[in-house]
């Protein structure tokens, strides 16, 4: 089906900056959205940003607008997450995901049904 492996995670101070990286494979109808979400212990999983890989279309949450970016490069099958003027608020662990199309591509987990393992990013203050 589809493989996701999130990597680039790491510790930085607020104010820092973090690039995320998502290698998928498999069936690339099954990727038509990816979308980044992150997750405390004991929290919901939290949608971050989403793009329609057909269109290149973006999508962010309200909490990230501004200062992360979303984005792919289709010839590498990579989605990618560049988080600029971390916060520690900003503190999870991140993971990549993707579903195919015939479905909403927002920022509700559960409109997603392949998931990487995730990366943990921290950031201190």
């Amino acid at each position: 089906q589809v493989q996701l492996v999130e990597s680039g995670g790491g510790s930085v101070q607020a104010g820092g900056s973090l690039r995320l990286s998502c290698a998928a494979s498999g069936s690339t109808y099954s990727r038509a959205c990816m979308a980044w979400f992150r997750q405390l212990p004991g929290k919901e999983r939290e949608g971050v940003a989403r793009i329609l890989t057909g269109s290149g279309n973006t999508y962010y949450a309200d909490s990230v607008k501004g200062r992360f970016t979303i984005s792919q490069d289709n010839a590498k099958n990579t989605l990618y997450l560049q988080m600029n003027s971390l916060k520690p608020e900003d503190t999870a662990m991140y993971f990549c995901a993707a579903a195919p199309p015939l479905r909403v591509c927002g920022l509700s987990h559960t409109g997603y049904n392949y998931w990487g393992q995730g990366t943990q990013v921290t950031v201190s203050s």
